[in-house]
């Protein structure tokens, strides 16, 4: 069953790869340099690139599907 949260990157992510660094699941890259992205097929809502993220860039969001 798919975690009832995933990664959301909002505005203001600098692309330092410290979220990369912490996904246990590998759910995150840098795209371009630019900017964080988040699979999120493969995101389980751990949190911990939330907690990790310098810029405060990522945030936990609600699965539209989920219960």
């Amino acid at each position: 069953m798919a975690s009832k949260r995933y990664a959301h990157v909002e505005k203001g992510c600098v692309a330092c790869g410290s979220c990369v660094k912490v996904c246990p699941k590998g759910a995150i890259s840098i795209w371009q340099g630019v900017k964080a992205i988040v699979d999120t097929v493969h995101c389980v809502g751990c949190g911990r690139c939330e907690r990790e993220c310098p810029a405060g860039a990522i945030k936990l969001v609600q699965r539209e599907n989920a219960e």
